[in-house]
């Protein structure tokens, strides 16, 4: 049993680079973006992730992560922590459940979350606090996972420990 965290920015092919390394399947695919008929723009990309996963894949659509992950067997790949924090009310999420839960698991987990130290510093109290929140909750998952890529322009860089 492996974690694996996939990092990038938004477009960077971080969720293409994560589905290739699960491999063709059988894979679950716990999905934590819910389509919002009023966003066209997430509708779509949620569009383009189904539209990409193998037929032999499973789809689970998890609000309750730590629970989805606690369920699953064999490969699983998770997209992503990003939607899932931010879903939270004040982009709190039990972070040490979902260690826990990700460590527990049977088999290769990969997980896929957005690097947002990187940009621009946001201008509103409430992005500062969603980049803090995720940015907490990466390097939690960091720290337990064997291996973590950062995806650029579709390249993956392998991110050794300090």
């Amino acid at each position: 049993m492996t974690v694996t965290l996939v990092l990038g920015g938004a477009r960077s092919g971080k969720s293409a680079a994560a589905e290739r390394r699960a491999g063709p399947g059988p894979v679950t695919y716990v999905a934590t973006g819910v389509a919002d008929p009023g966003d066209p723009d997430m509708s779509a990309r949620i569009g383009a992730h189904q539209a990409r996963r193998p037929p032999g894949w499973s789809t689970v659509e998890a609000g309750d992560l730590v629970a989805a992950l606690q369920s699953c067997s064999g490969t699983v790949l998770v997209d992503s922590l990003t939607t899932w924090v931010a879903r939270a009310p004040g982009f709190s999420v039990d972070v040490v459940g979902l260690c826990a839960a990700l460590a527990d698991c049977e088999g290769d987990v990969i997980v896929v979350s957005d690097e947002v130290g990187l940009g621009v510093h946001p201008s509103t109290e409430g992005g500062r606090s969603f980049r803090d929140a995720l940015g907490l909750v990466n390097q939690a998952v960091a720290d337990i996972a064997d291996d973590v890529l950062f995806v650029m322009a579709g390249r993956v860089l392998r991110l050794d420990r300090a």
